[in-house]
């Protein structure tokens, strides 16, 4: 049952309300038993720049809330946003900084980080995610690779010294004038700004930009817009770089903007609301889904500290009294656990996205009856396709929000290939590929990478799917996970479904690893449930006689916790290298 307050109330019923729920409703079915859809064209698409869109709804908006910070005790209202997005803005063009530049960002979440976002995009500059997990080198090739001319840094963020490492990089630092660095290994970079009072040396403090930009820069914001263009390059976001040296996915801002909107379109997030963001800014799924999501609806973004932690999470939501939340199923479950040592009031939710990995049945019936999130969704996307194409709906049963990603996003179209490029039957799975506005401008300086990804418009997202009758998706692996055994074609969703049956298991991945005579054997990696003990031969009898013999684990390990990316998704191959190697060392026992 949907719980709606009374404003919520009156705007679904309003004719724009009705037709918003009618239009996100929309989606077709595969026609012709084939693996094809197409999302509703009903609503157009929103062809603003990211300035327009906030303008609006200051001007709708203006007096509620749209940031809180606990953490850093920020709360502005919308006019107090707008009026600090042009402080910064104005800043940054006094620093010389021109549309079109790019600039870096390396933090956690911060206020200063969303303030970023929509500064760079008010005066066209193309905002650079730096994942705040990045090292040295990553660190020298990101900003190299896409020639960043400013970035703006925290100092520190638990054991990542940012400050200490970008004057590693560039100990010219120590001997320049702020904004003029000159920098063997760095020669793009000029300007360092720091989120920090007191940072020495060659940086600028990030509040002191704030005060810089004068009235020639104010006359300037005026000028500047008329240039800015829905379709220009505003943001670049690295590819986690799982398979090589990352890539620079450039979006626009018409790739972002109607991203935002269906998202929060599809979780009938109103102005009414307040969202809780726990997840990285650096991702889409932070930036587009919720902070950019919020502006396109008037809602509260509501940011519980700078990395996640569950407690702080529940004070923020209990605190605050949010109404919708976003997460990763670990997320979720480490809230949850959090939840079964003290009690918190969650009754103010209602809604929210769950995305990145799948989330097992039980979790998410927790999910419904602990945390009132009734109407929490699921979604499926990538980077490159800004991010979201698929998304459920929030009176799907539980069961397909549970088994599947949802259905297609309106503007979108969809297609599942065979190795022949041939658009494959109802329910045999084969490549997502996806069309339509969401799809990237292409990798920043890759053409050759853009052409592999990107055929006619159709982006090859490199994952296994499969479509039911009604046009529900379900992702079962990645085209370069499968593993081939002995010339039998093993998809390690398939067998993590399995595995996921068992009562003491917590979470499973399984991937292959080299084998001489077979080509590849499968392994499997067991995170038992808290309290619970698992041995690989348990597992190996749990799974004798129910799955094809070649499909059982030649290898398991049973470990504590899974190797992550920042966003809650399991790195199979550092799991595949370390496995190796520990074979390897086995072997010489």
């Amino acid at each position: 049952m949907s719980i709606l307050n009374e404003s919520q109330a009156q705007f679904l019923s309003s004719p724009i309300g009705e037709a918003c729920a009618q239009n996100t409703a929309r989606t077709t079915v595969p026609e012709n038993g084939m693996s094809f859809v197409s999302g509703s064209t009903s609503d157009p698409l929103l062809f603003k720049t990211i300035p327009q869109v906030l303008r609006e709804t200051v001007a709708r908006h203006g007096p509620r809330d749209a940031i809180v910070v606990p953490a850093q005790n920020r709360r502005l209202t919308y006019y107090d946003f707008d009026r600090e997005v042009d402080a910064l803005a104005t800043g940054l063009l006094a620093l010389g900084l021109n549309k079109g530049d790019r600039v870096g960002i390396w933090s956690p979440n911060r206020f200063e980080w969303v303030l970023t976002q929509f500064a760079t995009a008010r005066i066209g500059l193309i905002l650079v995610n730096i994942n705040p997990a990045y090292r040295l080198a990553e660190l020298e090739y990101a900003l190299n690779k896409v020639t960043c001319k400013a970035i703006i840094i925290a100092e520190s963020f638990k054991t990542s010294e940012y400050l200490k490492m970008i004057r590693d990089l560039a100990p010219e630092l120590e001997n320049c004038a702020p904004g003029k660095l000159v920098s063997s290994k760095l020669p793009h970079l000029k300007t360092v700004i720091v989120m920090s009072e007191n940072s020495g040396t060659g940086v600028i403090p990030f509040n002191d930009v704030l005060s810089i930009g004068g009235p020639a820069q104010q006359l300037r914001l005026q000028a500047i817009d008329k240039t800015l263009d829905p379709d220009d390059a505003i943001n670049i976001q690295f590819t986690s770089g799982t398979t090589g040296v990352p890539k620079g996915a450039t979006l626009s801002h018409h790739n972002i903007v109607n991203n935002a909107r269906f998202v929060t379109d599809r979780i009938n997030l109103t102005e009414m609301d307040k969202l809780c963001i726990p997840v990285p800014l650096y991702h889409c799924f932070g930036m587009v889904m919720g902070a950019l999501g919020c502006v396109t609806k008037g809602a509260a973004m509501v940011f519980p500290s700078e990395g996640f932690e569950a407690a702080a999470t529940l004070s923020s939501i209990e605190s605050e009294r949010c109404t919708a939340l976003y997460g990763v199923p670990t997320m979720f479950v480490s809230m949850l656990q959090e939840l079964e040592q003290e009690n918190r009031d969650m009754s103010s939710l209602r809604t929210g996205v769950m995305a990145g990995a799948p989330c097992p049945v039980e979790v998410m019936e927790q999910v419904f009856a602990k945390m009132n999130l009734s109407e929490v969704t699921i979604c499926y996307g990538m980077t490159e396709t800004a991010p979201v194409s698929f998304q459920s709906f929030v009176d799907d049963p539980l069961e397909k929000r549970c088994s599947t990603v949802g259905r297609v996003h309106p503007h979108l179209e969809v297609k599942i290939i065979d190795e022949e490029g041939q658009i494959v039957s109802i329910g045999q799975q084969g490549q997502l590929c996806t069309r339509g506005y969401s799809v990237m401008k292409g990798y920043w300086d890759e053409d050759a990478k853009t052409n592999e990804s990107i055929a006619d418009g159709w982006m090859l997202t490199g994952d296994l799917a499969v479509f039911d009758d009604e046009g529900y998706c379900d992702i079962v692996g990645r085209v370069k996970d499968m593993i081939i055994r002995g010339g039998e074609n093993i998809y390690p969703r398939e067998i993590e479904d399995y595995l996921f049956r068992h009562p003491d298991i917590a979470e499973a991945q399984v991937f292959g690893i080299p084998h001489e005579k077979l080509g590849e054997e499968v392994c499997a990696w067991i995170v038992p449930n808290p309290g619970k003990k698992l041995t690989p031969e348990t597992i190996i009898s749990f799974c004798t006689g129910q799955i094809a013999h070649y499909k059982i684990p030649k290898h398991i390990r049973v470990v504590t916790e899974l190797p992550m990316t920042i966003t809650g998704k399991p790195q199979k191959f550092v799991m595949r290298d370390e496995m190796v190697d520990y074979l390897k060392q086995r072997a010489k026992l």
